[in-house]
Order: structure tokens, then C-alpha cells, then sequence
């Protein structure tokens, strides 16, 4: 191969069609244009670059999977990742902004709304003239959602949401929320809550040492009164929002493997023109170890997330699957991005480089949409058919 940082080790390029590799150019050019060269100071700032949601709208990288009659791309799942993947070359955070906007947030109301929830809320999503949020985490639950607290209860009319939801990306500037409450039942419903409706808060989270250019918050429901045309009518029980997150994870394994491709691009880059005793450092052995074992393991997150995506085309993907892969892929990236840390010396923990910023935002990223060691159990769960966690 050349030194020229190429990551398609084993051309899987010659796996993608003309269509896939138009989208993944057209993506790459857009965060190249619009968040590469503004990212270092919105996250050193941890500005959340508003304005973003409406270009996102314009490429198409919100709810790409969701049918053109209702503002989505009408694109297959490699679409989507590759998406994914271009937006975290650029930021985790920034991938977040729209993974959640397509994958928890356009995915539920065209999975389980009606056909009038749909049409009423879908393109204003598509086209970023809205901004969504998924509530589903809180405070005291997060990798047991069924322990959630948050209710409704049925008042005739309308329904009554009590209740808080924590570490809910996008929502301190949202104009919809899905949210996830049991019923006087104790089964789990989902909710469409609009900005303004009386009750209704979105706390910001400040302090953030991770994902500074996404916008993190609260959900906070005080007696709010939601209409009953906001309930998703075809969303019964925890299936709902954890086939949602399944979306959301299969599109952070991909994702994840482009922050792991901008840290080892910019390593390898760093490792050819930095010199030290008389030679670049990428002549060294253990410079070269580093970087052989970093090409290595990119690719072969490449080859598991493009054969889910295969898989995911197919109506064949599993829960467990879409699992092995999320975990695989941010494990791979984080250690990929503690590497390239390394081979950049000092000037790595700079934000002349990305890699400082990279490897914050995926600490979040391991931990979010099912922690590290939940998605290890889920493959344990599935091999053995013993659950762990339960």
C-alpha cells in the first residue's frame, strides 16, 4: 500500500456501489467544508453549532433509511453507515446530532406513529427544520430502562407525563422529543412531547469533558398534559425503544470507525514528517507496530460493520449482532486513538491535532446507546442463552 494514509486495506470499496461511493464522497465533502474547519473551537468553546442542523438537513443525513414520500433518502443501511462514518471523521458529537435525529427520533414515529404522525413531523425532522431528541435514560436507570419511573397516566382526553430523563443528546435546542413512559399498567408507551407544552423543560448539562460540540440536557415533565394523538399507537412494551436502538448502534459501528480513521491518518501523517535521530519517526519498529496494528484492526471493524450492513439490507441483523459490532468498533477506535496520542508526542494532546478531542468524545461514546460491558453480556447472553444482567 502507499504511505499516503490509505484505509481501504482490503478494497472494500470494490464491495460498495457507484451510489454508495457518491454518498460517502458527498458526505466527506460537506464535513471537510462545514465542521472540519470549525470543530477544534466549537468543541474548546463547547459551542453547539445550531445552524449545523439545517445544513445536515440539506445533505440528506437526517433519516436517510425513512422513505422519500416523507423527506427521507430512501437509502439502503451501507448508505447510512457510511454517512455515520464520514460525520465522526469529522466529530463524534456532530454524528450524534444527527444519529439520533434519524435513527431515535424520524425511526420510531415512521416505525410505530400513524400515518398522520408521520406526515406531520417527518419532513420538518428531515429537513432540520426541526430538531429531535429520544427519552428513554434516567437518572436512577440506564442500562435497565425497564426500571424507568417516568409515567402517564390517562385523564380522558389527554394524558398526564410525570417524570425526568437524563444525558439526552440534542435536547436542550429541540422542538420534539420521543419520549418512553409506563402506563397505569406498568407497560412502556411512547410519546411525542412538543416544545412548549406547559410542564415541559430541557435543563442543559454543562461541563461536559466529551462529546463539547453536541448539546447534552435533560428531559423534565412536570404534570404535562400531551395530547392522546401524540402517543405512538403501534410502540407496545420495551421492543419499542430498543429496536431504535439497534438503528442508533448500528450506525455508531459504523461511525466510530471514522473517528478511528482521522486519528490514524493524522498518526501516520505526523509519523513520516516528524524526525527524531536523524530519521522520521515512521521508520522506527515500534512507530511501524503501532501503525500496522492500527490499519489492522480498522479493517477488520470495516469488514464486520459492512457484512452487518449486508445483513441489516437483508432483514437479517440481529440485536446481538448490531451489539458485537457497536462494542467492536469503539473499542477499536478509542484504542486506535490513545495510540495515535502517543505516536504524536506532546503535540497530540494539542488541539492542532483531533486526536485529544476524538478520544474524549468516545469515552462517550463506549459508554452511550449500551455501556461496554452490557453490549459483552448481550454476545454472552446470546452464545450461551443464560441472561447475566437480569
Amino acid at each position: 500500500m502507499n504511505a499516503a494514509g490509505f484505509t481501504d486495506y482490503y478494497d472494500i470499496d470494490g464491495l460498495l456501489t457507484d451510489e454508495h461511493k457518491l454518498i460517502r464522497q458527498t458526505i466527506r465533502d460537506f464535513v471537510k467544508r462545514e465542521i472540519s474547519p470549525n470543530i477544534e473551537k466549537w468543541a474548546q468553546d463547547g459551542h453547539f453549532p445550531s445552524e449545523i442542523v439545517r445544513k445536515f438537513g440539506e445533505v440528506g443525513a437526517f433519516g436517510p433509511t425513512i422513505p422519500t414520500e416523507y423527506g427521507g433518502g430512501g437509502l439502503d443501511y451501507i448508505s447510512y453507515g457510511l454517512i455515520m462514518q464520514e460525520i465522526e471523521r469529522g466529530d463524534s458529537g456532530m454524528r450524534s446530532t444527527a444519529s439520533v435525529q434519524g435513527s431515535l427520533v424520524m425511526f420510531p414515529i415512521y416505525q410505530y406513529g400513524s400515518e398522520e404522525q408521520r406526515k406531520k413531523y417527518l419532513p420538518k425532522l428531515a429537513s432540520g427544520e426541526w430538531l429531535g431528541c429520544f427519552g428513554l435514560t434516567e437518572p436512577d436507570h440506564g442500562s435497565n430502562p425497564g426500571g424507568m419511573v417516568t409515567n402517564i397516566k390517562d385523564m380522558g382526553d389527554y394524558y398526564l407525563l410525570n417524570g425526568a430523563k437524563l444525558w439526552i443528546s440534542n435536547s436542550p435546542e429541540c422542538q420534539v422529543a420521543v419520549v418512553w413512559a409506563k402506563n397505569e399498567e406498568g407497560r412502556i408507551k411512547g410519546l411525542i412531547v412538543e416544545r412548549g407544552m406547559e410542564g415541559f423543560t430541557t435543563p442543559e448539562i454543562h461541563n461536559k469533558w466529551s462529546l463539547r460540540a453536541s448539546c447534552t440536557g435533560e428531559l423534565v415533565f412536570d404534570n404535562v398534559r400531551v395530547p392522546k394523538e401524540n402517543l405512538l399507537p403501534n410502540a407496545d412494551g420495551l421492543k419499542g425503544p430498543l429496536s431504535c436502538l439497534d438503528s442508533a448502534r448500528f450506525g455508531i459501528a459504523w461511525g466510530a470507525i471514522g473517528a478511528a480513521i482521522d486519528c490514524y491518518e493524522s498518526a501516520l501523517k505526523y509519523s513520516l514528517q516528524r524526525e527524531q535521530f536523524g530519521k522520521p519517526i515512521a521508520a522506527y519498529q515500534l512507530q511501524q507496530k503501532k501503525l500496522a496494528e492500527m490499519i489492522t484492526e480498522i479493517t477488520k471493524a470495516q469488514l464486520m460493520a459492512w457484512r452487518l450492513g449486508v445483513l441489516k439490507n437483508e432483514g437479517k441483523a440481529t440485536s446481538a449482532q448490531i451489539s458485537m459490532a457497536k462494542r467492536n468498533s469503539v473499542d477499536m477506535a478509542l484504542h486506535i486513538a490513545r495510540e495515535a496520542r502517543q505516536i504524536h508526542g506532546g503535540m497530540g494532546i494539542t488541539g492542532e491535532y483531533p486526536i485529544m478531542r476524538h478520544m474524549m468524545n468516545l469515552e462517550s461514546v463506549i459508554t452511550y446507546e449500551g455501556t461496554h460491558d452490557i453490549h459483552l453480556l448481550i454476545t454472552g447472553a446470546d452464545i450461551t442463552g443464560i441472561q447475566a444482567f437480569k
